[in-house]
């Protein structure tokens, strides 16, 4: 509508009809100035967003883990007794299960019985050794009697005042008790040898001692492996496959054993979000069993290795067509556990977001 025509309208038609024009006229004045602030929004906010990106690590590859036994004991024999049952809280220390104890009790006394024989014959051989000893002596005077008999017998025979046979006897009998003093001396040299080097060893030190002792406390171990007990408090799993009356050969797992306290979280993230990761970072740990419930933690320590290291076929390179695959590195998080928390098991699902602390610069933008 023209100036002309608005001139002949009424004025209040005329206040109605500008109205909307004016405002037309205020929003192409507006609207550069909201586009370019809209743009300048979107700026702001993702430049804010890129530098707070690099301070959260979101990894959902993670699980519970739990210290895990399977129990079993060195030593085969019957089983008497199972003292648990599928799903029992042990305490550190409590019985597991029970081998029947007689053939080990058996070879208990057998043992202490050998140990008390060879006490016995040590002591036997510290009197016998001082037996040759006196043997010894009065052989050497024996010796030395027949050594001048013969010098007096070899003055004489010089001059036939004693007959050539005498002679020969005395001779004769010099050389044989000379041979038995050796045989003598060689006797009581290894019956000291048994003994250690010293006639005035204690019997409890000789080596056959030490060894029928190890006997005995060789028979005093099996019999007390015979009680099978936890080593840490857990919850016991897989126990009916173990019954009373089965033959349970040495070193065979009888059942698991889950612990309770020991607990933490294995994260697996890649490679390339380790960045600023570093051993004490706070952590939160989100269970897929427990959905909206956080729990708190900290990285306790990076694997020096990737999973793929000690993988029984690690990938090889020999042929030159090598594609590159990003690893994942273990990340072992400790959880905090407060009473009242409900139950992490091992395998849950896990997701974890570590706080690295770490907040990008304007100057990473600059080349």
């Amino acid at each position: 509508m023209s100036d002309a025509t608005l001139s002949d309208v009424p004025q209040a038609r005329r206040d109605v009809l500008d109205t909307p024009l004016r405002r037309r006229a205020r929003l192409r004045l507006l609207r550069p100035l909201l586009m370019l602030g809209g743009i300048a929004a979107v700026a702001m906010g993702s430049l804010t967003w890129w530098l707070q990106g690099g301070r959260i690590v979101s990894v959902d590859n993670a699980y519970v883990r739990a210290a895990k036994l399977a129990v079993a004991t060195d030593v085969s024999g019957l089983v008497q007794e199972v003292t648990v049952r599928e799903g029992s809280l042990v305490r550190e220390g409590e019985v597991l299960f029970r081998l029947d104890p007689r053939q080990f009790r058996i070879a208990l006394d057998g043992a202490q019985a050998n140990l008390a024989q060879v006490a016995l014959q040590m002591e036997a051989a510290k009197r016998d050794y001082q037996r040759m000893l006196r043997d010894i002596a009065a052989k050497q005077a024996q010796v030395q009697s027949d050594q001048a008999s013969f010098d007096r017998y070899a003055s004489l025979v010089q001059t036939a005042a004693v007959a050539r046979a005498q002679y020969d006897d005395a001779r004769f009998r010099l050389a044989a008790d000379k041979a038995a003093l050796e045989s003598l001396q060689v006797q009581a040299q290894v019956q000291l040898a048994k003994l250690g080097g010293s006639a005035d060893i204690e019997v409890e030190r000789t080596p056959e001692y030490l060894r029928a002792l190890s006997q005995v406390d060789e028979a005093r171990r099996q019999l007390d492996h015979t009680i099978v007990r936890a080593p840490f408090a857990a919850i016991a799993t897989q126990v009916e496959q173990v019954q009373p009356g089965m033959y349970l050969t040495a070193a065979t797992a009888a059942f698991g054993l889950v612990s309770t306290e020991r607990l933490w979280v294995e994260a697996n993230p890649k490679e390339t979000e380790l960045t600023h990761v570093k051993p004490g970072d706070p952590v939160q740990v989100t269970v897929d069993t427990y959905p909206g419930r956080v729990w708190q933690g900290r990285v306790e320590s990076i694997a020096p290795n990737s999973g793929s290291e000690f993988s029984i076929l690690p990938a090889q390179n020999a042929s030159g067509n090598w594609v590159k695959v990003v690893q994942r590195i273990p990340v072992r998080v400790q959880v905090e556990r407060r009473p009242g928390d409900p139950p992490l098991r091992a395998g849950m699902s896990v997701e974890v977001a570590i706080d690295t602390g770490h907040l990008r610069h304007l100057a990473d933008l600059i080349p």
